[in-house]
């Protein structure tokens, strides 16, 4: 991706749009910001990749948009998929969720919406448009993240960097030199090539032996050069590489692009709920759009003029929608065994 350094000149384009910020009258937001004010509590479920600095300055920023004095308590993501698992088992045990609001992949709310997880909302009262609202209105979608395979440009030589996913099935590659985690973005590659060739790519990737584990670990393995590529990578460990110095690269030639959507969506018995649905509307906006490029690296690839609208371009990018919901959160599970995940 080029430097993340378009945003402040995309904010004009975006209010020409009109696609994100705000148009409702006063009132509704009025009331919504009341109920907020009495319940004065965030508890805000989100990726480890905005940072405690960063939830602060989210926390800040909210605070100062509404006039309000919200204490957020931000809860880093450990393993996304697990965690919405735990959300549901929670539930099915009747025990209130621990978050008022996760932010998390589409796919994640995928699960969280076939259990009726989601507390919903018309967001489009406030003047959020409907093409970013999702889950019958459970999720409104406020960045992407990509996922492409991943490797060390000082370990790796050139004629072996991957050039299209069945690059990795090359016997070169097998007995650990892979590292393989994220089962959501595997799932991905079934909404482009169907369940059939998808699946039989991932019990391919099984026979290669790859090394599997949570992302973060994987990043480590790869920068010391005890695994020589990942099947996949998000973009906030690129953008952290970009960050520290780090040689991790995407394999850029590889197409589809797996585009996630990273969607904020209240969960049924959310103990702040009108905080939550708040600063869901909240995220869609100019300021905290700024800080989600700044920390995490991501925009949205739907509004033209953000980073990640010009990096699609010209690309095979694969999009989750609802109808895909059923076909990934079962290929997630069924992925996991397959690649030895669980049993």
């Amino acid at each position: 991706m080029k430097p993340l350094s378009f945003f402040m000149g995309s904010l004009l384009a975006w209010s020409v749009l009109g696609g994100w910020a705000p148009r409702a009258s006063a009132a509704p937001i009025d009331e919504l910001v009341a109920a907020a004010k009495k319940e004065g509590v965030l508890d805000f479920y989100a990726t480890s990749s905005l940072t405690p600095e960063g939830a602060q300055k989210l926390r800040d920023a909210f605070n100062n948009k509404y006039s309000l004095n919200i204490k957020l308590q931000y809860m880093p993501s450990g393993t996304m998929n697990a965690d919405v698992a735990k959300v549901a088992s929670l539930a099915a045990a009747g025990v209130p969720p621990e978050w008022d609001l996760m932010a998390v992949h589409d796919a994640a709310h995928g699960t969280l919406w076939l259990r009726k997880l989601h507390k919903p909302f018309d967001y489009t009262k406030l003047g959020i448009d409907p093409k970013v609202i999702h889950y019958d209105s459970g999720t409104v979608s406020f960045a992407n993240q990509f996922a492409l395979p991943a490797y060390n440009n000082k370990i790796l030589p050139p004629q072996d960097v991957p050039k299209n996913w069945e690059d990795l099935l090359d016997p070169k590659w097998k007995g650990g030199k892979l590292g393989v985690t994220a089962l959501d973005q595997l799932a991905r590659l079934a909404i482009g090539w169907g369940e059939k060739r998808a699946t039989d790519y991932v019990k391919a990737l099984a026979r290669q032996e790859p090394s599997i584990g949570q992302m973060g670990q994987l990043y480590t393995r790869l920068q010391l050069g005890e695994i020589l590529a990942m099947v996949t990578i998000s973009v906030s460990f690129i953008h952290r590489a970009k960050r520290t110095g780090a040689p991790i690269v995407f394999a850029e030639e590889v197409q589809p692009l797996i585009a996630p959507g990273y969607q904020a969506g209240v969960l049924k018995g959310a103990k702040h709920p009108n905080v939550a649905h708040l600063f869901t509307v909240f995220l869609t906006t100019p300021e905290a759009q700024e800080i989600w490029e700044k920390y995490p690296g991501e925009t949205s690839a739907h509004i033209p003029g953000t980073t990640a609208y010009k990096y699609v371009q010209g690309k095979q990018v694969l999009y989750m929608n609802q109808d895909h919901a059923e076909m990934v959160d079962r290929l997630i599970r069924e992925y996991g065994k397959i690649l030895g995940f669980s049993k």
